[in-house]
């Protein structure tokens, strides 16, 4: 009997790790121990693109979620691009198997890992040579990330809502337009982590951002420019940014574009910075970030399919 729930269990297991989508499979594929993911791909073992995706900032998963908001906008983009069949590796950030284990340390986290990351998940698939092509796409924060990785030999890159400054100066942008004296704090903050190591004194109402335990990785983000690094990308690159965008402005998007003149840049009318079609105003962009229901843009979609199967 106990053998008999054994298999069971095994077959439930099984089930539950490779998923039939469509003319897809969703097969959930760890490649080390910090690096856990969903790799949608044919089921008929075709040679197809391999689109790999890199989420934003924070706690935020595979599918672009994260504990107290579901928008389901990368597990959404993951699929729409299967069904165009082009397939797709999404994973998790290292923090989450971190937490899981008791072993994240905020303090001894860096920027550079989620780098190292990336460029491991692309080796591993460049090594297994089952694609035609592989692209690497990052979102927000992972627009930089990616970035650096694509460096190692991707067939292309793709920038979705990424930042063209460094985070500092992104940072100091977005504070001033909300109050120019947490910008001038916050401008102060970051010089003296630069030439103290450490940022003591600012103002509280941005103590969020200047925690002591925050302000290593900080560090380790700030002193890469994206401007820099997509210059020094030599495979096609897209840079693409909704103008409904309210955290990354078009701006910094043309910023990319100006240091990149042969990447192909678009603005996706009615797109906010999940990647979501937003037909109204600031009320609705703001419910969609919790909000899995929410259509995903269709254009965006369209121009990605374009780009990695011309």
């Amino acid at each position: 009997m106990k053998l008999i729930k054994i298999i069971i269990l095994s077959i439930i297991l099984t089930a539950q790790a490779l998923a039939q989508q469509g003319n897809f499979i969703s097969e959930e594929l760890n490649i080390n121990p910090l690096i856990e993911g969903t790799l949608l791909h044919p089921d008929d073992n075709s040679q197809v693109p391999l689109l790999i995706m890199i989420q934003g900032s924070g706690p935020t998963d595979r599918d672009g979620n994260q504990s107290n908001l579901k928008n389901n906008s990368l597990l959404m983009f993951a699929e729409s691009l299967s069904e165009a069949g082009i397939a797709t590796y999404r994973y998790d950030k290292r923090i989450f198997p971190m937490l899981r284990e008791g072993k994240l340390n905020e303090a001894e986290l860096s920027f550079d890992d989620f780098v190292a990351d990336a460029k491991t998940v692309l080796t591993y698939f460049q090594d297994t040579k089952a694609y035609s092509r592989i692209y690497i796409a990052g979102h927000s924060q992972g627009s930089l990330v990616a970035m650096m990785a694509a460096q190692q030999g991707a067939d292309g890159y793709i920038s979705l809502a990424g930042a063209g400054q460094t985070i500092d100066e992104v940072i100091i942008d977005q504070l001033e337009n909300q109050a120019p004296a947490w910008g001038e704090s916050a401008k102060q903050a970051f010089e003296d982590m630069k030439t103290k190591g450490v940022a003591e004194n600012f103002n509280p109402a941005i103590a969020s951002l200047f925690r002591k335990e925050l302000q290593p990785f900080m560090l380790s983000w700030m002193k890469y420019d994206p401007a820099v690094e997509i210059a020094k990308l030599s495979c096609p690159v897209l840079i693409i940014n909704g103008d409904k965008d309210i955290q990354v402005a078009v701006s910094e998007a043309e910023i990319l574009a100006k240091a990149k003149p042969d990447a192909r840049y678009e603005v996706i009318t009615n797109m906010n910075h999940i990647l979501k079609t937003i037909e109204g105003e600031i009320l609705e962009n703001m419910q969609s970030y919790n909000d899995p229901e929410k259509p995903l843009s269709t254009e965006l979609t369209a121009i990605i399919v374009d780009f990695v199967k011309k």
